[in-house]
């Protein structure tokens, strides 16, 4: 089956429309999952893109490949966003290679599953790195030259684990993505004037290979079959309807919504509280 709408072809190929033609993307950890679909929708509509990164060279490399494939423009780029100094490089990069980013995707994230017994001091503070230090370094050095362009879109991907859902030994993940959401109407406030809209989308439980850290494959499926049953529409979420709410905020036609996340969940129905 394929998904995503105007991006595949009847074959199940990229096609590529022009709805932001001559601007430039940036999507970090793009490699796989979320921000492979969101890279790969960008390009579908016209956009140039930058890649990100860590560890996954083929993965980012055969993404870029099957953008060139179907006529749009893309590059693979190689940076811990967690360090400021590769964060810095990596928006440079993407300046040199495709032109200064009007589009940013802050997307890669860990994942650590613990309770309170279990915490880990270490993988906590891996985790935040990633999740809230990466964000706030890309963003600082991205947003440089949208100000000077007087333009730009920020999305941030958040997670409904930030509402407070009820799924056990995400609490500390929650925490990184509970920041993200305030990260993002704080920047959007700074950054507002300069005609630069910042939003962040918060994922339901979507079908990736993170969602399989912390859990045996039996637990997988129980946990897909609980997720299921738990969202109004009777499915869990592809990476597609993740890619399809980035699209919606990062078109120049959303100019005027900022600060706001945008919750892409299929309607779930376990959350601790919607306070």
């Amino acid at each position: 089956m394929a998904f995503g709408g105007s991006f595949w072809g009847k074959y199940g190929m990229l096609v590529l429309n022009m709805k932001l033609a001559g601007q430039a993307a940036l999507v970090t950890g793009a490699a796989r999952g979320l921000g492979r679909a969101i890279a790969r929708r960008l390009a579908a509509d016209g956009a140039v893109v930058a890649v990100n990164y860590v560890v996954r060279a083929d993965a980012a490399d055969s993404l870029v490949d099957e953008i060139r494939d179907a006529g749009g423009r893309a590059v693979a780029l190689r940076a811990d966003i967690g360090d400021p100094a590769q964060a810095e490089a990596l928006v440079d990069a993407t300046t040199r290679e495709l032109g200064p980013p009007s589009i940013l995707v802050n997307n890669a994230g860990v994942a650590y599953r613990a309770t309170l017994d279990t915490f880990e001091a270490v993988e906590m503070e891996q985790m935040r790195r990633t999740n809230v230090d990466g964000l706030i370094h890309v963003t600082k050095f991205a947003a440089r030259g949208m100000k000077a362009a007087g333009y730009g879109r920020i999305v941030n991907l958040g997670s409904i684990a930030g509402h407070g859902t009820a799924l056990p030994g995400n609490a500390f993940y929650a925490a990184t993505k509970a920041a993200v959401g305030v990260l993002t109407k704080r920047f959007a406030m700074e950054l507002g004037p300069f005609g630069i809209t910042v939003n962040a989308v918060a994922p339901g439980f979507i079908l990736t290979d993170l969602v399989k850290v912390g859990r045996t494959p039996e637990e997988y499926i129980a946990t897909v079959e609980r997720m299921q049953n738990a969202a109004m529409v009777g499915r869990t979420g592809v990476p597609e309807d993740i890619a399809n709410a980035v699209a919606f905020l990062a078109a120049r036609e959303s100019g005027f919504v900022t600060a706001q996340i945008l919750t892409v969940d299929g309607g779930r129905m376990d959350y601790i509280t919607h306070g």
